[in-house]
């Protein structure tokens, strides 16, 4: 999913891979096949309450705030409006804009607090019900509120964010975040986009694609942007990383399988190519055996 970010206000960057990882999984729990985007804006308590004002005449600041394109009929929601979202094609972004969300990042922080779990949880939470009102649920009834909980349950879940903080990533999601991941890869001198998706034992998922150089020497995979992601937001810990591709196979190269090695010897690694036609798995002990790291010294 392409998301069009406006930040006005300090925020710790760890929630911004989060946000991606989040929205990325919302579309996937709903099967929403075409590209979409959203606008996503950070700000303070003022500034939400301004637009709480003008446009829903609500005189105060609130924790998330969104605004859907799409109208959908009553009971429908995205993964069930195709030509609806179509409607919403916008050229320049090749994508389905679904609408916008403003998060509060002083109300994210304070109701982490109250409620006992971290703020990148918290963000992740409103993010995921600010993008399941952008598919089309609602919570005014019993029976829709019911739903879009349930909704909000499995999205979280399947990030390894649920409330008690348990992870439940299953594999098919971490491909499923894999192939997103691709669709962001830089690859105008090879055209081979990969993308990754690296699960932490705290249940955390971090994602990473190819960024190519015109240097050549300078390009990184895939694997490592995802690596390098979750070390910067002080994850080393792995347990399963996915890779996907196109065309073939996309097992990790020489370099990638040390810099796996050094922190995860004993990493699951899962490719899948064609769409998901195929996937493979393997252990990095098998990739990469008698492996030299830290242990080594």
């Amino acid at each position: 999913m392409k998301l069009l970010w406006q930040i006005d206000t300090q925020v710790d960057p760890s929630w911004l891979s989060l946000i991606q990882t989040a929205a990325d999984c919302a579309l996937l729990t709903e099967g929403v096949e075409r590209e979409c985007a959203a606008s996503i804006r950070l700000c303070d308590d003022a500034a939400i309450h301004e637009i709480n004002l003008a446009y829903r005449d609500v005189d105060r600041a609130t924790d998330v705030l969104s605004f859907p394109t799409v109208n959908y009929p009553v009971g429908v929601t995205a993964g069930h409006a195709d030509k609806l979202l179509r409607r919403e094609l916008d050229d320049e972004l090749d994508a389905c804009m679904l609408g916008d969300l403003i998060l509060s990042v002083p109300h994210v922080l304070a109701q982490a607090e109250e409620y006992g779990h971290t703020p990148e949880r918290e963000a992740a939470y409103l993010i995921v019900h600010g993008m399941c009102h952008l598919m089309g649920y609602d919570h005014i009834e019993d029976d829709d509120k019911r739903r879009m909980r349930a909704m909000e349950e499995k999205i979280l879940s399947a990030i390894g964010q649920t409330r008690e903080g348990e992870a439940s990533v299953t594999d098919e999601t971490l491909l499923a975040l894999a192939r997103e991941a691709m669709k962001r890869a830089y690859v105008p001198y090879s055209g081979y986009p990969v993308g990754a998706a690296i699960l932490c034992e705290d249940g955390r998922v971090f994602q990473g694609c190819n960024v190519e150089n015109a240097s050549y020497g300078l390009t990184n995979c895939g694997e490592r942007t995802a690596v390098f992601k979750a070390v910067s937001e002080g994850a080393k810990a792995f347990t399963t990383i996915a890779i996907a591709s196109q065309k073939s196979a996309p097992w990790p190269c020489g370099a990638c399988r040390q810099v796996l090695n050094e922190f995860a010897p004993h990493i699951r690694v899962l490719v899948t190519w064609e769409d998901g036609k195929h996937v493979e798995e393997a252990s990095l002990d098998q990739l990469l055996p008698h492996g030299f790291g830290p242990e080594s010294l």
